[in-house]
């Protein structure tokens, strides 16, 4: 990982010499929370000027084509973020932005940091290349964070019933629980320990599936062709609504 994380810097600070790039890591993996085959490697590539449509088109396909030169480091897929001027980010400006995603990578028109992304980026994020430029950004009020929280519980009572045979689904649990110690402290730590602040809290009504998500989250790669555990993923639909109510109550006394 140490290696793409690098090589990916490299290449993306060449491309975008003339635009004075900032590079940041953060997310799971500055968090010592980074699962392959589960979690993202998260930049955030900030510049002083607009890059030109020759450069955004080099970037789009700069995860397959560096897989293509090392097909065996297979970090290359995990790389997700934005590519775009400080100043349209700051200022909410239309730009040319080139995003990678879990499920692609496209152009897009603008681009939005979450407030717990940019909680992370301001707090624990560690600058890989240029200018340190964060004094721009400001940190997510309670306001916000709370917020981000509603949305999130909103988006698990609407589909965390739809549960399959992932390991995805053993997510939202850990999701539930990075957002219950948001809301309690008004600050954001990685799943994984979230997820164990809850078990130790006594907080989760369904404990055996918070610990079971826990252990899955832990070793991904050894439980992915486990069938009883893909199982329990495809039965996990009504645990995950219990301790989404429990979101959801804490919210309204939050109010």
């Amino acid at each position: 990982m140490k290696q793409a994380i690098e090589r990916m810097t490299a290449r993306v600070s060449s491309i975008l010499a003339d635009c004075e790039p900032s590079i940041y890591l953060y997310g799971s993996v500055v968090m010592d929370d980074f699962r392959l085959g589960w979690s993202d490697i998260d930049l955030l590539v900030l510049t002083q000027r607009e890059m030109t449509q020759q450069q955004a088109t080099e970037l789009l396909t700069l995860r397959q084509a560096m897989l293509y030169e090392e097909p065996g480091n297979l970090y290359y897929r995990s790389f997700e973020g934005g590519i775009l001027p400080l100043r349209a980010l700051t200022e909410q400006l239309p730009t040319r932005v080139v995003y990678w995603g879990t499920s692609g990578q496209r152009m897009n028109g603008s681009y939005w940091l979450d407030p717990f992304s940019r909680y992370e980026l301001l707090t624990t994020g560690r600058l890989l290349s240029g200018a340190d430029v964060r004094d721009a950004l400001t940190l997510p009020t309670c306001g916000e964070l709370r917020s981000a929280v509603r949305a999130h519980a909103e988006t698990v009572m609407q589909h965390g019933h739809t549960t399959g045979r992932s390991l995805y689904t053993f997510g939202w649990l850990l999701d539930i629980s990075r957002c219950l110690y948001t809301l309690q402290t008004g600050c954001v730590i990685a799943k994984t320990q979230a997820g164990e602040w809850a078990l130790a809290q006594g907080i989760c009504p369904v404990p055996d599936a918070l610990a079971l998500a826990l252990r899955v989250r832990r070793n991904p790669a050894k439980w992915k062709q486990d069938e009883a555990t893909m199982a329990a993923a495809e039965r996990l639909g009504p645990a995950i609504h219990t301790y989404a109510r429990v979101l959801i109550d804490a919210l309204k006394e939050n109010e």
